[in-house]
């Protein structure tokens, strides 16, 4: 069953926020283990979040989010750290895309994210298309139904396992580099 509404904390980030803030690059070769990502989300810009977020806490970024690489390791360590939904003035191309190959929903409204400050209690109606939060309700363009139905399932690669019928195989074990 799909999710329609996500509600949780908000963590308010500016501009230009690039993968190598959001997923240090130092660990891109060093830490392999998807468990570990969360660990060191966002911890050169904001040393706090990955000991205090919340599942279900949402991010809320500026214009240009996820910009830099096109490692997938900093959509990885958000969706690792329990944030489902990141809502930003724009995002970067690739970063958008392995946003929703990892299940996390990236949500366009420029508006919302004027009127979000740190720690609002934020609430995304997917259906209806629509922000809540303590200064208004903002709308948002729909996702297409590919995009929800990737989102739905947990990511790519879940969707296609239930598409080929073999969820039931155990998943190999996800390695980004190393010698593992």
């Amino acid at each position: 069953m799909a999710v329609t509404h996500i509600s949780g904390r908000a963590w308010v980030y500016g501009d230009d926020v690039n993968t190598d803030v959001i997923f240090p690059g130092k660990y891109t070769y060093t830490i392999t283990n998807i468990n570990e990502f969360a660990q060191h989300a966002l911890e050169d810009l904001d040393p706090d979040f990955a000991r205090q977020v919340q599942p279900d806490d949402i991010i809320v970024g500026g214009r240009n989010f996820g910009c830099g690489s096109s490692r997938e390791q900093a959509a990885v360590c958000i969706k690792m750290s329990g944030v489902r939904v990141i809502i930003a003035k724009s995002f970067a191309r690739i970063f958008f895309r392995n946003c929703v190959n990892n299940g996390v929903l990236p949500i366009v409204c420029p508006p919302a994210v004027d009127a979000i400050q740190k720690w609002d209690v934020v609430t995304v109606d997917l259906a209806a298309g629509m922000v809540t939060t303590p200064r208004g309700v903002f709308e948002f363009p729909p996702l297409s139904p590919s995009v929800m139905a990737i989102v739905d399932a947990g990511g790519l690669i879940p969707m296609l396992r239930r598409k080929l019928g073999t969820e039931h195989l155990p998943m190999p074990e996800l390695s980004f580099g190393g010698k593992d």
